[in-house]
């Protein structure tokens, strides 16, 4: 609904990724997620729902709950810890595709320390479920690499999971991001993306500038400890608390984002009178 409020032409709504913490909620919470989102905003942005995880029952399990409700997409990450092989990367994301929801998968080795090869990915681009690529790798090389391996397989969307490096990523053929910066700056990053898209080099620079403290401060813990703290510090949620074995932001950073969120023009006059009267509900 921030988007919305916010007149954002999202790409899409994302429910049940990292930021979401996805990982610590009940299907029960998951199902009440979804609904809320298809509620709000289906038939206005396509709403893309994290489904993956290990084990390739759960995936299918949490899948069919996200066809069960409405969703129009699903993002599958690459099975983390166990570190399977490329053919049976290839099998599992063939596996998921075959349910039928539509699959961005998710290629993210520094948390999962598994790596989804530009080959692989090439592949599976032949799968016709299969319609996108979520790239948190930050090689921008890849973009080229994917795109020269794909071929005609036009309906392969390429999406930057790196903030930082997301505008380079689209502008060497990327079609967008899919971003932690934008739960806290929607319209700024839509409108990164926008510029990027177009080749603007020097309105990329002009919106990105301000927006780069963030980058780099919603990391200074794992994700999504400082954004969530950072949304609270902005009056729009209640509590910045994370679940167990997450934990709040440390208060040796409380500066540093607040630094961040004021160079990006998101604490004003308005915000910090919301965040006060946010703060005075929970008390």
């Amino acid at each position: 609904m921030f988007h919305l409020v916010l007149s954002t032409l999202a790409f899409f709504q994302f429910g049940h990724g990292t930021t979401g913490e996805a990982s610590v909620l009940t299907m029960d919470e998951r199902s009440q997620v979804l609904q809320v989102a298809v509620e709000e905003v289906k038939g206005k942005i396509p709403i893309l729902a994290g489904t993956g995880t290990i084990n390739p029952v759960h995936v299918k399990e949490m899948t069919l709950q996200a066809i069960d409700i409405g969703c129009d997409a699903s993002l599958v990450v690459t099975p983390y810890y166990v570190k399977p092989p490329q053919r049976g990367l290839i099998k599992h994301f063939s596996d998921m595709a075959d349910i039928g929801l539509p699959v961005v998968m998710y290629n993210i080795p520094g948390r999962t320390k598994v790596d989804l090869s530009p080959e692989s990915t090439a592949i599976l681009a032949d799968h016709p479920k299969i319609i996108g690529l979520k790239d948190a790798t930050g090689d921008l090389d890849r973009v080229e690499k994917i795109r020269s391996l794909v071929g005609d397989k036009s309906h392969l969307l390429l999406y930057s999971g790196e903030d930082g490096s997301s505008p380079e990523f689209v502008m060497k053929g990327g079609d967008g991001c899919i971003s932690v910066t934008a739960n806290v700056a929607p319209k700024e990053v839509h409108d990164l993306m926008m510029a990027s898209l177009n080749g603007d080099t020097k309105l990329v620079k002009k919106i990105n500038e301000p927006l780069l403290g963030l980058h780099k401060n919603l990391f200074l813990e794992s994700n999504p400890i400082p954004v969530k703290w950072a949304l609270w510090r902005m009056g729009l949620i209640k509590s910045p608390n994370c679940r167990p074995p997450l934990a709040d932001l440390a208060s040796n950073f409380h500066n540093d984002v607040e630094a961040a969120l004021k160079s990006a023009g998101l604490l004003g006059l308005d915000t910090e009178q919301a965040a006060v009267e946010t703060k005075s509900e929970l008390f």
